[in-house]
């Protein structure tokens, strides 16, 4: 399996992006190189491509299937491509809490910690539906390192479209995300103006 072993914050800082996003407190105080030159429209939209690849933690090929799908869904293609990516179990498990990071939340589901109806699931790029019941199996959660997770992202706030229980480390997906729900910051269009060049 590819993966993408660039220091988090230098790929921050090459992309313009606050690593908050990525549910990470560290800040970097050096400049990128390219901070103030112009940059043409291909770039612009390269740009927010790489951007939403990088946050959501999805290669080139999966994320040109997610736009493929995005196209086809009733719509805007953008739209439906932000909460398509919103979607994934790994990015819901972040969302509820359950995980400091989304590269953390995708190990989560690696190991088989994770059910979702009451059945295993061990793919990180499973979409959730309405209804979805996301819950760490019952063996893992006394473990430590969910109370060392919950300690920290105890204080973080979760998306209206998502009920999380968190002393039973249970969630439920209660409707999809609107694109008004999704704080990514990320400029769909310009993905869009990009894909159909």
């Amino acid at each position: 399996m590819a993966v993408d072993r660039t220091p988090v914050l230098k790929k921050c800082r090459s992309l313009d992006l606050d690593p908050v996003f990525l549910g990470i407190d560290k800040k970097s105080t050096r400049q990128s190189k390219r901070a103030n030159k112009k940059m043409s429209e291909y770039a612009t939209q390269l740009r927010e491509k790489q951007k939403a690849k990088f946050i959501y933690g999805v290669l080139e090929k999966p994320f040109r299937n997610y736009y493929n799908k995005a196209e086809r869904m009733k719509g805007q293609t953008g739209d439906n491509l932000m909460i398509t990516l919103e979607r994934r179990l790994d990015n819901v498990i972040f969302r509820l809490g359950f995980a400091r990071t989304r590269m953390e939340a995708r190990q989560i589901v690696d190991h088989r910690h994770v059910t979702v109806n009451g059945k295993i699931v061990n793919i990180p790029s499973y979409l959730l539906n309405v209804g979805d019941v996301i819950e760490i199996k019952e063996t893992r959660k006394d473990s430590q390192r969910y109370k060392d997770v919950l300690e920290t992202t105890g204080g973080r706030t979760v998306p209206s479209w998502l009920t999380a229980d968190q002393e039973s480390l249970k969630g439920e997906v209660n409707a999809l995300p609107l694109r008004s729900e999704i704080d990514v910051p990320v400029n769909e269009m310009l993905i869009v103006e990009l894909y159909s060049k």
